[in-house]
């Protein structure tokens, strides 16, 4: 529910009355606000037309006329000398669905190719093929209510407390009131899911399929198989069967790198409980096997009989906000609307008549891989990107860059214009977003929401749909030319609020006699409640839980059993390469952060980039903590901050997602731009989803020898952090290793103060770089003014600079640069974060060494982003309820602590992402407390 005031969005908070998340909100959704205030907007956002007359020029404003009319000659020109197949469309699951449907009529009834594909094909394509292979039909059989009705959840492959925090939430609160509730966590990683797991499963990277095989495997042998609702309701069970009968308890344990007793545990829990629910995501479907994976995954509920009631079934977890819907209306090269498959003749007549157009290509698509190898070979001469970022997000950074440069048209359809991908454009339309935007989503559980604008349009912004229609119609005329015509686009952009309408109920028509019939329903309907699917004319709701009649969308009626063989990783590891590298998500951030990465407090979790490491493998490497390491596959090279985790396993390495050039870049040997952790990840795939193995890397992790390193940090007006940042962006490729974060004061929230933000800039290289380079970076971060207090020794490379600001009777540091020697970096950076009094420091703050001449209290790191509560601060609170003090004696229990550490410091108690942390906190402060009560003191006996 968001609040505005004129054209100015002001706050937003849950809707209690939304069934998805009954007004729970993450750390993400409630600052969405923040990311949409004017200084973000005036910063970030692309607000009128331009274009590049020339590559690495810098973009002109245009007309939408004049920008629209050079896209559709220019597009009408290539189909006429290449072919439609020339041409491509790559867009993105946070389009709504009205957005999707017309990009799709466009590519496949207009132009004529089947070259339009998603962001949804690196996050939810084998989901798709696991669910189409299995039962019928791309329909997630279970509903969120499930949670609280299951009496086993089986978690696999999802960090869901990072990923989904309100379906996490619902979790724990399932588990609170029902105790006999068991949870099975399985995933390489012991991330802050494992919290809440009965069971943890730390299988080795990929081996999921083994794993699922090993489980029914056990599950045949102690007779724990449904075997009616297999004769029933399903076919092939007898060919798998012979398959798993290989995948001994021994073999998987050995396979999967996990306890034989803890597989057996798990099998039991799962087939004998009375109704299990799994719950799963990127760890299965970004892989090289995601649809065996997920057809794995599925036989275990078939062979069982957990399917089609309430707390049971195979939930596959959506990554975006309306993947789902992009799938509905087939916004898929391989797929066509309401679920239909391209490579099925009857499937395109139905949509050829629908949309009347003779004939629908049957030639298949390019898939998002294939779509950029095809660009960058030269098959493909114009791309048409929206409101997604390939140049951050997909693998094999130097394939995708390669095709952003070789190709003879890139038009980049988006929101903001910080975004890599926006470098490559040649030309730019502004598009709507968050608060702007009219139409529907549909979520994980088929349930598809009313999305309604609570702000204008700003500059010269239009909606993804009506950008799609008015192109859609220059190109029609000028393909058609001379030859009679009725447009296939009749939405009129003057009247949004009919145009959108007309284009749903165009889908809805679609759906008729489908899997997901929605003809049932209306923009009417949707406006009152959110809806479910299917929901049928005459029917007052939609289907909370499919398949409960054990019917299902096939051509006899019953689901298929996969017959799944288990295969290693893509890139397994190997001597040269000897770490499994994979990459996830963090708490506080979304995607390619182009909208959380404008808010400082947002990396108060995790302030910068890094590669993690288990402690035994830096023991080994002689590494610590803060190293610059490479992390090298074989596609290329990135260096990056080392940490230790406890939880990565040995032999494996983790970094996030979201780290893309804008925040991580540097330098390569050749002189090229480094590009994120994506300039390392392979673009091997699914052979039957197309999806990437975003999961999986063999890497190798160096010491990477910087002797020379910077920090600079510096607040700046709230306006001007954001456009600082991107006049840094030319100085991060001048050397090796660089990252580039915004961050905010640790004391705003917590004492109710005024909120700063500021950018924290980290440099490494051989040698120092020249004077002027680093008086370029002072001056942007605004260090440049007489008034800073300097040192310099050139023949060192060493550099101070210090800008002291009056506030009251005190002095502050504002902003400082450490170059050379930034042992002191802690404590100065903690001066400034923390916003300290720092009159007494004065030219002591330009002495050498890491010892400050007054000792310095750092707040510590955030674990609460919403009341910015610290480390520091939680475990100095239970060590003193450990010691019965806090007005409340000794608390004897983790609960009793929990609720200790909520009611004082409010900790945990908004949007509750951290209350696994907490919880972790409070077990280990009460291990500490007990190791320290068991110690007894010896006596040493005097002797005379």
């Amino acid at each position: 529910m968001i609040e505005s005031q004129g054209e100015q969005i002001t706050a937003v908070r849950g809707d209690p009355d939304h069934p998805a998340n009954f007004g729970r909100l993450c750390t993400k959704g409630s600052t969405l606000a923040l990311t949409a205030s004017a200084a973000v907007t005036r910063q970030t956002r692309l607000l009128q037309p331009m274009r590049r007359e020339h590559r690495h020029e810098a973009p002109k404003p245009v007309s939408w006329d004049s920008a629209l009319g050079f896209a559709s000659e220019s597009f009408a020109q290539i189909i006429r000398d290449h072919g439609p197949d020339a041409v491509g469309f790559y867009i993105s699951g946070q389009l709504l669905t009205e957005d999707y449907y017309v990009f799709n009529k466009l590519a496949k009834g207009l132009i004529g190719t089947n070259n339009v594909d998603t962001n949804s094909r690196l996050c939810m394509s084998s989901a798709v093929a696991g669910y189409k292979q299995t039962l019928g039909a791309d329909a997630p059989p279970a509903c969120y209510d499930d949670v609280n009705h299951a009496q086993c959840i089986f978690i696999v492959g999802s960090n869901t407390a990072y990923a989904h925090p309100i379906l996490f939430r619902r979790i724990e609160d399932a588990k609170a009131a029902n105790p006999a509730l068991k949870i099975i966590f399985c995933d390489p990683r012991r991330t802050d899911t494992a919290e809440i797991a009965d069971l943890y499963l730390p299988i080795q990277p990929g081996t999921d399929v083994s794993l699922f095989n090993g489980m029914l495997h056990i599950m045949l042998w102690e007779g724990w198989t449904d075997a009616g609702y297999i004769a029933a309701h399903t076919t092939g069970f007898d060919a798998l069967k012979a398959t798993v009968r290989d995948y001994t308890p021994d073999l998987v344990a050995e396979t999967c790198g996990i306890k034989k007793e803890d597989l057996l545990a798990a099998a039991r829990l799962f087939a004998t409980s009375a109704a299990t629910l799994s719950l799963y995501c990127q760890g299965l479907n970004q892989s090289s096997s995601g649809t065996a994976k997920n057809a794995a995954l599925i036989n275990l509920h078939l062979a069982t009989g957990h399917i089609g009631k309430p707390g049971a079934g195979p939930f596959s977890l959506t990554g975006q906000p309306n993947a789902m819907g992009g799938r509905e209306v087939g916004g898929l090269a391989n797929l066509l609307s309401a679920h239909r498959d391209l490579a099925n003749p009857e499937h395109r007549a139905e949509i050829a008549a629908l949309w009347g157009v003779p004939f629908v290509p049957e030639k298949p698509g390019k898939t998002a891989v294939e779509m950029f190898q095809a660009a960058a070979d030269g098959e493909i001469k114009a791309l048409w990107i929206a409101c997604t970022n390939p140049a951050q997000s997909m693998p094999d950074q130097a394939t995708v860059r390669r095709a952003l440069e070789r190709a003879e048209l890139v038009v980049v359809q988006e929101a903001f214009s910080t975004t890599s991908s926006c470098d490559y454009a040649d030309l730019l339309l502004p598009a709507t977003t968050w608060g702007e935007k009219t139409g529907t989503v549909t979520n994980s559980e088929r349930r598809i929401s009313r999305v309604r604008p609570a702000v204008a349009a700003p500059g010269e912004t239009r909606h993804d749909w009506a950008i799609v229609v008015d192109f859609a119609q220059r190109l029609e005329k000028l393909l058609k030319a001379g030859s009679p015509h009725s447009t296939l686009f009749p939405y009129p952009p003057q009247d949004p609020a009919l145009a959108v309408e007309t284009i749903w109920n165009e889908h809805r028509e679609s759906t008729r006699g489908r899997d997901l019939d929605i003809t049932g329903l209306s923009y009417a309907l949707l406006d009152e409640a959110p809806q479910q699917w299917p929901f049928k004319p005459g029917d007052s709701a939609g289907k909370a839980r499919l398949y409960e009649d054990g019917v299902f969308p096939t051509a006899d009626g019953k689901a298929r059993f996969a017959n799944t063989v288990y295969k290693p990783v893509a890139e397994p590891r190997e001597s040269r390469f000897p770490f499994s590298l994979t990459t996830g998500r963090l708490r506080d951030q979304w995607h390619g952060m182009s909208r959380t990465g404008t808010l400082g407090r947002l990396f108060g979790h995790v302030a910068e980039p890094s590669v993690q490491m288990n402690a035994q493998d830096m023991a080994r490497r002689l590494l610590k903590d803060g190293d610059l390491v490479y992390v090298t596959s074989k596609r290329g090279s990135i260096i990056v901050p080392l940490q230790a985790s406890p939880e990565v396993a040995v032999s494996q390495a983790f970094i996030a997602m979201h780290w893309g050039e804008e925040c991580l870049s540097g330098q390569s040997a050749s002189g090229g731009r480094l590009a994120g952790v994506n300039a390392i990840t392979t673009s091997a795939y699914c052979p039957t989803s197309r999806q990437p193995e975003l999961k999986h890397a063999a890497v190798k992790i160096l010491k990477a020898e910087m002797p020379w390193t910077l920090l600079a940090m510096a607040w700046l007006p709230n306006g001007d952090v954001l456009a600082a940042r991107e006049q840094l962006k030319p100085l991060m490729a001048a050397f090796p290793f660089t990252s580039c974060v915004p961050f905010s004061n640790n004391t705003a929230l917590a004492d109710h103060g005024r909120e700063r933000s500021g950018l924290l800039f980290r440099a490494a290289s051989h040698e120092a770089p020249p004077d002027e380079l680093l008086a370029r970076l002072e001056a942007i971060l605004g260090l440049a003014s007489a008034d800073v207090l300097r040192y310099a020794d050139r023949k060192k490379g060493q550099r101070r600079t210090m800008r002291l600001v009056r506030n009251g009777d005190a002095a502050e540091l504002a902003g400082f640069v450490l170059a050379g020697d930034t042992s002191a970096q802690a404590w100065i950076r903690t001066l400034l974060q923390d916003e300290l009094p720092a009159q007494a420091y004065g030219r002591l703050l330009l002495a050498p060494g890491a010892k400050p001449p007054v000792a310095v209290q750092s707040r510590g790191k955030l674990v609460c982003t919403c009341l910015n509560v610290s480390d520091t601060a939680i475990d100095e609170h239970l060590a003193l309820v450990a010691g019965g003090g806090g007005g409340g004696g000794h608390l004897h229990t983790d609960e009793e602590r929990l609720a200790s550490l909520q009611a004082t410091l409010k900790c945990g108690t908004n949007c509750g992402s951290c209350v696994p942390e907490l919880k972790r906190r409070v077990r280990a402060a009460r291990t500490e407390a007990q190791t320290v009560a068991s110690r007894t003191v010896i006596p040493i006996r005097q002797v005379a």
